[in-house]
């Protein structure tokens, strides 16, 4: 028996999920104290925020392909 993959229509880009997702770390991580688990938290929202930008600067027009 084969398993049927589950696709879902993304409706928002992945910047803007990255994004919301690096916002919401950030909010749990607040409501914390000070410690590793806060921390870990907020390492995880700055990772978010990097690929979010990384993604965008790969999609710039101003970045050019190989000659």
């Amino acid at each position: 028996m084969t398993l049927l993959r589950r696709r879902v229509k993304q409706t928002r880009s992945l910047e803007e999920r990255m994004l919301e997702q690096a916002a919401q770390l950030k909010e749990q991580a607040n409501q914390l104290p000070p410690g590793p688990e806060r921390e870990a938290l907020l390492k995880r929202a700055r990772i978010a925020e990097t690929g979010s930008h990384i993604s965008d600067w790969l999609k710039s027009p101003g970045l050019q392909p190989p000659d």
